[in-house]
């Protein structure tokens, strides 16, 4: 009995963090300003759905130096912002 409540959760919680994954949305937005050194982007951003912001400029942290990479001053992107810890930060970019 125990062995089917264990696999019963463990399967609602990869379904549930595999659901999670895919929410997630792309949001358009323009590098207005980057600071390497503190793993922070300003970016111009549109509507953040997920997080329910509307469109504005904002100073968001960088999960790593990979995503940092993908960014340069000027450059239009669609990024995925998330709350880490309770700062926004671009957890992805393409």
């Amino acid at each position: 009995m125990r062995t089917i409540i264990k696999i019963t959760l463990a399967s609602a919680l990869a379904l549930g963090t595999a659901f999670g994954a895919y929410a997630a949305e792309f949001t358009k937005g323009t590098v207005k300003k980057l600071d390497v050194k503190a793993k922070k982007v300003t970016l111009i951003h549109e509507e953040l759905k997920d997080l329910e912001m509307p469109a504005m400029t904002m100073v968001f942290r960088v999960q790593d130096d990979a995503l940092m990479d993908k960014l340069k001053e000027g450059s239009s992107v669609e990024f995925i912002a998330e709350r880490v810890n309770g700062k926004l930060t671009v957890t992805q970019v393409k």
